[in-house]
């Protein structure tokens, strides 16, 4: 018996950081809906026909928290396989450039430096990228 070829999903996602130079914080948000509703997440979403990747992220982060980003280098390509579908997900470097945040989409959303980025409960296809970025990462100014 032939096993079918699960669906492939083809998302972006904003790793959206205070400086493409030097990045101590990097933005998340949790799932407003959905079976991972709470789950933490980066913006982004799904590639529409006739999109590059970065045209997609930049038109959904547009849509989900009403700002205009630049685009810096992919992070990775993440490949999972979630039950109903396998997810193929580009994470590239943001930094916003324009407006201020307004959540259209997420439940709640916070700015993460290198040591928080453990203290939330990331989306499974999340966690392999998380030491990626924490590698990338400055430890910021403590303010003293």
């Amino acid at each position: 018996m032939r096993m079918n070829r699960m669906k492939t999903i083809r998302v972006v996602s904003a790793v959206i950081c205070d400086s493409l130079e030097n990045a101590t914080k990097i933005f998340a948000s949790t799932r407003g809906y959905g079976d991972f509703k709470g789950w933490w997440e980066f913006p982004g979403g799904k590639i529409e026909t006739g999109e590059t990747p970065q045209e997609a992220l930049t038109r959904e982060i547009r849509e989900e928290l009403n700002v205009e980003i630049k685009i810096g280098k992919l992070i990775d390509t993440v490949e999972y396989d979630y039950p109903a579908f396998h997810l193929s997900m580009d994470c590239f470097w943001c930094v916003m450039v324009e407006g201020k945040i307004t959540l259209s989409a997420a439940g709640e959303a916070r700015w993460l430096n290198k040591d928080d980025l453990d203290s939330v409960n990331w989306l499974p296809a999340n966690t392999s990228i998380i030491r990626k970025i924490q590698n990338e990462l400055l430890v910021g100014n403590t303010g003293k």
